[in-house]
């Protein structure tokens, strides 16, 4: 029985691929190559959508734009609270029951604590600047559900000269104050930082949210070619 929803996974995500390509088009991205990574939040407070499929969904969603935007199809992934895990990325291969798979039922991972951004933003920059030193330009979407600490002002200016640009979505009630200011922090050779919220992302279509995903990362990618943060 397990061979059907199989199928339906893959046709939806190819579906999501196809809104992808649309949102690409409309804001002139076709061209532009990426490596993705997203970023989840699994503090306490998160505990409920990771266990009723939500954040699966939410990779799911995010899968769709690493397929259109890398050429390896590959979707990079972390979770933290107070600590941090980087864990396998994800393609359309295996990303059936990724969250359980992965995060849910794997002892290893610190779950539920509190948050603390600036030590996985460091690990993502790790990665992408020093292990994988590349060019290419890099996308990240950090899931949050509110709370933020202050000092990822300071590693959001610090990674301004690198090729990474930051879209964090706030999800649900809590207090996104330091997320609404990123457009307005100053020393920065570039804007590498967006965010917008959204009360319920399962309520969201996939139109939608790819629209916003890529609202900002054309900006950024001008920018950062002018001041040769990105070069050919």
């Amino acid at each position: 029985m397990e061979a059907p929803v199989q199928t339906a996974s893959l046709s939806k995500i190819d579906f999501r691929k196809k809104l992808v390509q649309y949102t690409l088009e409309k804001k002139q991205l076709t061209n532009v190559v990426a490596r993705v990574g997203i970023v989840l939040d699994i503090s306490g407070s998160m505990q409920t959508l990771y266990k009723n499929g939500t954040v699966q969904e939410v990779v799911e969603r995010i899968l769709a734009v690493a397929c259109k935007f890398d050429d390896n199809g590959t979707l990079d992934v972390w979770v933290y609270d107070n600590e941090y895990s980087r864990l396998p990325s994800v393609t359309e291969r295996d990303f059936g029951q990724y969250v359980d798979k992965h995060i849910l039922n794997n002892d290893r991972i610190h779950k539920f604590g509190r948050n603390n951004e600036p030590p996985v933003m460091e690990d993502v920059i790790r990665k992408y600047t020093v292990e994988e030193n590349d060019p290419t330009p890099v996308f990240i979407i950090f899931i949050n559900d509110g709370g933020v600490v202050k000092s990822i002002k300071h590693t959001i200016t610090h990674s301004a000269v690198q090729p990474i640009f930051w879209q964090f979505v706030g999800i649900g009630n809590s207090n996104f104050e330091v997320l609404k200011r990123l457009d307005t922090m100053e020393g920065r050779i570039v804007d590498n930082a967006s965010f917008f919220h959204l009360d319920d992302i399962a309520a969201v279509s996939d139109e939608d949210l790819y629209d916003q995903l890529l609202n900002e990362f054309p900006m950024w990618i001008k920018a950062a070619k002018e001041q040769r943060i990105i070069r050919p």
